[in-house]
């Protein structure tokens, strides 16, 4: 089995800031780390390499830099990286995005599965999954807490939702994004940290790609992100004590007040 795991390098939310002139994230002297919930999809994968023997090609799109998100995953035992890496994915949106990695998905030919975490934590949009699974037309199953292997061409995948748990046969090739439930990411060890800093990790631009340019970047995304913003502090904040009755009059009193229509 191929196991191709979608990541993506985010800034570290512990400090983010936005530029009260630009209206944009800060990144410069921001820290970078792989996506959090992606970990869990690279979990997910190595327990499956371990359990029935697998290879794992790990995937990200981004600037050079990317590259060190691919040295962190192939320390805890992924065997092998790609990076997308072109001025011309500058400004892709989730669809571009989707576009790009779907292309190199193709390019790799024989992928059995792909994992991607449930979203990421700077756009926490959760799309680019189910689109790269559109436009290769393979099945998917999202919020995925466990997996198994039935046969060589099916899974048994469980998927969380807000009535409780489904279980799927999917045949594969397919796509998953996961939840921590699948399992507690593993530590780098130094043997494959040793090995992930010798590696040689390929670039694919959009030549590689057979891509065209109004396909990705700016020119094939649907959405743009004119500015980001912090809400506004708000100071007239009330506090309603007392029991749950006296509570419910204050409340009423308060929006009788402010005139709130059918109050």
């Amino acid at each position: 089995m191929h196991i191709a795991v979608c990541i993506k390098q985010v800034p570290d939310t512990k400090n983010v800031r936005i530029d009260p002139d630009t209206h944009t994230l800060v990144r410069q002297g921001v820290e970078s780390i792989v996506n959090p919930f992606d970990l869990f999809a690279v979990e997910a994968a190595l327990r499956l390499k371990d359990a029935k023997g697998a290879k794992i090609t790990v995937i990200t799109m981004g600037p050079p830099q990317a590259g060190e998100a691919l040295r962190d995953v192939m320390s805890r035992g992924v065997d092998e990286a790609v990076l997308l890496s072109d001025r011309a994915f500058a400004g892709s949106d989730t669809w571009a995005t989707s576009t790009t990695l779907a292309a190199a998905i193709r390019k790799m030919g024989d992928v059995d599965l792909i994992l991607c975490g449930k979203q990421a934590i700077d756009g926490d949009t959760a799309q680019v999954g189910p689109e790269m699974a559109t436009l290769l037309d393979i099945p998917y199953a999202t919020f995925v807490k466990a997996i198994d292997i039935l046969d060589t061409n099916h899974l048994k995948v469980a998927r969380q939702t807000d009535e409780g748990a489904e279980v799927w046969k999917i045949p594969t090739p397919c796509l998953l994004t996961v939840i921590k439930e699948v399992g507690e990411p593993r530590l780098p060890s130094l043997r494959h940290k040793m090995r992930a800093k010798k590696a040689q990790i390929p670039t694919w631009g959009i030549a590689d790609l057979g891509l065209e340019p109004e396909s990705v970047g700016l020119s094939g995304s649907f959405t743009q992100v004119v500015r980001v913003f912090s809400p506004p502090v708000r100071d007239d904040r009330v506090i309603l004590e007392g029991s749950v009755s006296e509570q419910v009059e204050q409340l009423y009193k308060l929006l009788k007040e402010a005139k709130v229509p059918g109050i």
